[in-house]
């Protein structure tokens, strides 16, 4: 009996048959801000055999209404209260500014809603641990943070394989060096708009909430905090926290924090670690970022072993379908440089982000990164900041011997 050749299922053909098979989980949006619009959104729309987005909320009725439009999100809004009562919503995307992440995430949680947080989760500890309590208390909504890093199948799949070869690492180096964010995003297709309708009341509770976090952060410094520690806190929320976080994740917690550079708009720091080996000798990491206007999005990890060096880097996100590559150099077995480079898929990080947050909510998979992980980076912050008040009391010292000394000279 003669078998019919089968036609080949296209990728369309497969989404729908996942799509007939597959609940679809309920989305509301907290937040129509450039993440949004530029990343979130559209991820979300190609996803739609996984998600459906009824709703979304925004201070500006105009970003809410455009993105209502444009995505075909059937409620805009902007009252939060309408998407945590919702009951066409499942999960919340919690897209806003940090101050306002800890208070949106809890009312999520107290609603019955799972929580996508972008990252930062927050700015400091003690909210953390108030989301962390919610959590709890919530019983059976959990919390996924948008490290989206760390979901890109080059960074799970390849870098972290290639540097397990390395029997002991010897030095690891984190750069990330943006460049200008907006040039990505006006290039980027996605035509992001900006509206200023804007309550005035709402400027003052923004201030509000974060001098509040601020205190939690410095409790020690003396009131008001300057510029320079206000930037150097959200510059560690904002850009910070794909590195640090991306850096835990393969060489683990630092043993402590060897010192910090603070020079705005460039930051620096030593952070010293042990090999996960048996022998647990020591190593230096050298963590660097800092926004320029040169549009050269240089952001990498790179691990180095005696013979074998590995730096996987990556490209804007804003940009769809720029490739995380992994680069590798070694001595072959006849005592050869060789160098390969490795690029396991064009899948962008925001895509394979929230299919784990798909199967993390929906068939119960394990999430790794989770509110307790992301407290993790609020402690090596608060062990930077540390380093960076003692620095700082020794320059004092050093100044002050220095005006006496010169003072008894003359």
């Amino acid at each position: 009996m003669e078998v019919a050749a089968r036609e080949p299922v296209s990728a369309q053909a497969r989404a729908n048959m996942i799509s007939q098979t597959a609940p679809k989980l309920r989305v509301g949006i907290i937040g129509a801000g450039e993440v949004a619009q530029v990343c979130h959104l559209p991820v979300l729309a190609l996803l739609d055999h996984l998600f459906t987005t009824t709703v979304i909320c925004d201070i500006s009725q105009k970003n809410a209404s455009h993105c209502s439009t444009k995505f075909h999100i059937p409620v805009a809004t902007t009252s939060p209260n309408d998407v945590f009562q919702s009951p066409e919503v499942d999960v919340i995307f919690v897209l806003t500014s940090d101050e306002f992440h800890e208070a949106y995430a809890i009312a999520a949680l107290e609603n019955g809603k799972h929580v996508m947080v972008e990252k930062p989760l927050t700015l400091s500890t003690p909210s953390a641990q108030r989301i962390a309590a919610a959590e709890t208390k919530a019983n059976g909504p959990r919390v996924f943070v948008g490290y989206m890093r760390r979901y890109a199948t080059s960074f799970t799949e390849t870098f972290k394989r290639e540097v397990a070869t390395i029997p002991r690492i010897l030095y690891a180096r984190s750069r990330d060096f943006s460049g200008p964010n907006a040039k990505f995003v006006d290039e980027s297709g996605t035509f992001q708009v900006k509206n200023t309708d804007i309550p005035e009341e709402a400027g003052k509770i923004r201030v509000q909430r974060l001098d509040a976090l601020y205190a939690e952060v410095f409790p020690d410094e003396s009131k008001p905090l300057t510029a320079e520690h206000i930037k150097y806190c959200r510059f560690l929320g904002s850009l910070g926290s794909h590195d640090i976080s991306l850096m835990r994740e393969v060489l683990g917690f630092p043993e402590s924090i060897g010192g910090v550079s603070v020079n705005e708009p460039f930051y620096s720091a030593i952070l010293d670690y042990r090999n996960q080996n048996g022998n647990r000798e020591r190593f230096s990491v050298t963590y660097e970022s800092g926004i320029d206007a040169v549009p050269d999005f240089d952001a990498h990890l790179a691990v180095y072993g005696e013979k074998k060096r590995v730096m996987i880097k990556y490209d804007s996100p804003y940009v769809k379908g720029l490739p995380i590559k992994v680069f590798v150099q070694e001595l072959n077995e006849h005592g050869e440089m060789q160098s390969r480079e490795i690029l396991h898929s064009y899948e962008d990080a925001y895509t394979a982000e929230l299919k784990e947050l798909y199967e993390c909510l929906v068939n119960g998979r394990t999430i790794k990164t989770t509110v307790q992980d992301a407290m993790q980076d609020l402690q090596i912050y608060d062990g930077m900041y540390k380093a960076w008040t003692r620095s700082r009391i020794e320059l004092s010292n050093v100044n002050g011997t220095s005006k006496k000394t010169n003072g008894i000279g003359h």
